[in-house]
């Protein structure tokens, strides 16, 4: 018995060999931190947002008035003749003018069937809208991280299960080559083990690749910013106490898309006002400061004046109400409506979708719950099967054929016990996506 609990001890230990490796150990909070720096796909959502709310801190503008100022300073050169009644004033020649000319214009709009306000409020709505799209967009980002991250950890654990698994085929080959060199074992014995330790040797070989590929994936998310080499952790932590009324519940108010999806509805329906507005009076203040200086440096008209300057303003109210113009204003109305209507359409298939998602998640987490339990289970009783076959086959009470079973039920049990730790994590993140829970 003592002898089964020291084999059962080494293998647990050489199941987690990899913790000792020379290389730096990178933290699943480490990479989401990386993430949420570097990942492109959020820095794109980012700049984006920024555009919005660049739009609507600059939306005073649209109560504020217009001013302008123009100037110019034109030369003339051209031949005039002039002739009148009095045939002996009659003159021609070259006439030359420097007229200088500069104004400043006010237009202030006073009234516009409010669509400035609602213009102004639309902008603070698309604002927010980008803030969400940002969360969504990094929980989206958090989720794919932590589900490449433990992507690694699962290829990681297989690769140790594959070392252990070569360590008993090992074994396997050396008590067939002794109990050969004594006479009690048979030569297809040898050659199946020596068979069996190449196929572990191959796997071995390929699951490093497997190993090394996923880390560059992990690697792509975060900007290549992780250390070269790198290792991370052992273990795929899961929190087994989820229950589907918790992440349903309020599932509007901490889902950032359909939190998205509101805002889209918001701006539909100011867009709708804005357009309603366009059918009602054009209400203007103007106003402008006006002056003229012309220098008239040659004259070909004596009664014309040699220079002349003019200066002063004009102030006023103008109104504008449209009456025909193509049906532009009913059409863009029309338009406005139907887009609001699909907005309406789209958050409810929107709602729907995710109620769906909620409820797949929360089953594909409670069945992994239930399966990781069991695999749990069974891979003690792999080891310990594995464990007194190999005793046994010591003591020729066993076939190589009956260990061989055994080790392949060990095989079995770890890549089943893996997966369904490693698709219990996804279930669960998936979960926290569609909550929101990620960012919080």
């Amino acid at each position: 018995m003592r002898k089964h609990k020291a084999v059962l001890f080494f293998l647990s230990l050489s199941f987690f060999w990899s913790s000792i490796q020379a290389q730096e150990q990178i933290t699943l909070d480490q990479v989401i931190a990386l993430a949420l720096e570097r990942n492109y796909d959020i820095q794109l959502a980012k700049n984006t947002s920024e555009s919005a709310a660049t739009n609507d801190r600059y939306s005073i503008g649209v109560l504020t008035p217009q001013i302008n100022a123009v100037g110019s300073s034109v030369w003339n050169n051209n031949d005039q003749k002039v002739e009148f009644e009095n045939t002996a004033i009659n003159r021609s020649g070259t006439a030359e003018s420097n007229v200088l000319s500069g104004s400043v214009q006010l237009v202030w709009t006073l009234f516009d069937g409010t669509k400035m306000f609602a213009t102004r409020e639309r902008l603070a709505v698309l604002a927010s809208q980008g803030e969400l799209n940002v969360k969504e967009q990094m929980v989206s980002s958090i989720a794919s991280v932590i589900n490449n991250y433990y992507s690694v950890v699962r290829q990681k654990q297989q690769l140790i299960a594959i070392r252990e698994l070569m360590s008993i085929t090992e074994e396997r080959v050396k008590l067939a080559e002794k109990k050969l060199q004594v006479g009690t074992g048979s030569k297809p014995e040898l050659l199946q083990a020596k068979v069996d330790l190449n196929a572990n040797k191959t796997l071995l070989t390929q699951q490093e690749t497997l190993l090394i590929q996923l880390k560059e994936l992990l690697n792509g998310l975060v900007g290549l910013q992780l250390p070269i080499p790198f290792d991370v952790s052992d273990s795929i932590l899961i929190n087994l106490d989820f229950k589907q009324e918790e992440v349903s519940a309020n599932i509007e108010k901490k889902n950032f898309a359909l939190q998205s999806s509101l805002r889209d509805i918001n701006v539909a329906e100011l867009s709708l006002r804005e357009r309603r507005g366009e059918r009602l009076p054009l209400i203007n203040f103007n106003a402008s400061y006006n002056y003229t200086s012309a220098d008239f440096t040659q004259v070909v008209n004596i009664n014309n004046p040699v220079k002349s300057t003019s200066d002063g303003y004009n102030y006023g109210l103008s109104l504008s109400f449209p009456i025909l113009n193509g049906f532009n204003i009913t059409r863009n109305i029309h338009q406005a409506k139907i887009t609001s209507s699909r907005s309406k359409l789209l958050f409810d298939q929107l709602k729907q979708q995710t109620d769906i998602n909620v409820r797949n998640a929360y089953v594909n987490y409670d069945n992994a719950k239930k399966v990781l339990l069991l695999e749990e289970e069974n891979i003690l009783l792999a080891k310990e099967n594995v464990v007194i076959a190999l005793e046994s086959f010591k003591l020729g009470v066993v076939t190589f054929i009956e260990l061989r079973t055994a080790q392949q039920s060990l095989a079995d049990g770890y890549n089943r016990l893996i997966n369904a730790r490693y698709l219990a994590k996804v279930a669960e993140t998936e979960l926290l996506r569609l909550s929101g829970a990620l960012l919080r």
